[in-house]
């Protein structure tokens, strides 16, 4: 028994010095096609205090001039910043972009916080708060808001609250009325499956159909991710798994320290707790329905992840002064990382001149 033990402990302690040897914690420099550090450019890993909280974000940028862009992770409580690792996005080629990590999230997590501070107010207010430190540090009267599944929950949210602060509303995987949407995903996973002849996945799926109440049923829980990674419907469509597209990738990343990433996933585990069944339960096709600025989804054709469909039904009926909505054949949840050059020519030619010449044409 006792050579079992130290056995145990030896694989232990050499699994947490490997995980200590690749999390050396400090962000990756911007490199040129030669693979050269691109000069001038700031990569930055930061906390700032935001409405009494440490809140932590990583800023990227060729040249600090270019406009800004705050990014809205998803999740909630799931940060996208390791993703650029595997899926690079250009964004910071033509913007100063800024990976902020929400309160209780990533960077921003902080044990023992109190619990009552997690509520969608609060992050509409630090939102807020923190575009006016991004407007003072960088010397610009407005931003971008680009805002990923939840993190569109938020941003539309912030547009609708305070559209002076922002050029644009960026959604990815627009929210819309998320119980909904589950319940068409589970429509066509059933029938995806029946057609594969998967019986074990069926009959899994046949015990755990989600309806229009909040929370899910944990038996649909359970399996809702590996379902839809395996139909490439779920963060992107080359991922198979949540646990190898995500979870592995997290903790393989030199960007953050070991502690960091502990705190990366017990920060997912508490917002998913204090903030999704609210998230969900929430028909935001109700809540806001214009925007007084201009407004842009990108939707991947195979999103069921924040449905394809009710995205364009949303947009279709949601009034703005500009608005263009843009589909992403070959993506699913997060064209941006699928498909960045498509998404960087929209960016240019249409966001960044307020224009919408490119828009899907019905």
């Amino acid at each position: 028994m006792l050579t079992v033990f130290f056995a145990f402990l030896a694989l232990f302690l050499l699994s947490v010095g490997l995980l200590i040897a690749i999390s050396p914690g400090k962000p990756n420099p911007i490199l040129d096609e030669s693979g050269k550090p691109v000069a001038g450019a700031v990569v930055e890993k930061i906390r700032v205090e935001i409405n009494g909280s440490q809140q932590g974000m990583f800023i990227q940028s060729t040249d600090t001039n270019h406009p800004v862009l705050l990014f809205l992770h998803g999740g909630p409580g799931l940060p996208e910043y390791f993703l650029t690792e595997q899926y690079p996005t250009g964004l910071e080629k033509i913007f100063t972009v800024v990976w902020w990590d929400q309160r209780g999230a990533g960077l921003s997590f902080a044990a023992g916080s109190d619990p009552a501070t997690m509520t969608t107010e609060q992050m509409i207010t630090d939102t807020i708060a923190l575009t006016n430190y991004l407007h003072q540090r960088f010397g610009q009267e407005k931003i971008y808001l680009l805002g990923h599944s939840g993190g569109s929950f938020l941003g539309i949210q912030v547009a609708a609250r305070a559209p002076e602060l922002y050029h644009a509303y960026i959604g990815m995987g627009q929210l819309t009325y998320q119980l909904q949407s589950e319940m068409l995903a589970y429509d066509y996973m059933l029938e995806q499956y029946k057609q594969r002849g998967d019986t074990a996945m069926l009959r899994e799926l046949e015990k755990a159909r989600p309806t229009l109440d909040a929370p899910l049923p944990a038996s649909y829980d359970r399996i809702r991710d590996d379902a839809m990674h395996k139909l490439g419907i779920g963060t992107t469509r080359d991922m198979g798994s949540i646990v190898t597209g995500v979870f592995f990738p997290s903790w393989r990343s030199p960007q953050f320290t070991l502690a960091e990433k502990v705190d990366f996933w017990r920060g997912k585990v508490n917002s998913r707790r204090q903030l999704r069944n609210a998230i969900f339960a929430t028909d935001l096709t109700q809540q806001v329905k214009r925007l007084d600025l201009p407004v842009y989804f990108f939707e991947g054709r195979y999103d069921y992840t924040c449905s394809y469909t009710l995205a364009r039904a949303y947009f279709d009926k949601l009034q703005a002064p500009l608005k263009g909505f843009y589909t992403f054949e070959n993506s699913a949840h997060s064209p941006i990382f699928e498909e960045p050059e498509k998404s960087l020519k929209i960016l240019l030619e249409d966001v960044l001149n307020g224009t919408n010449a490119l828009r899907d044409k019905k």
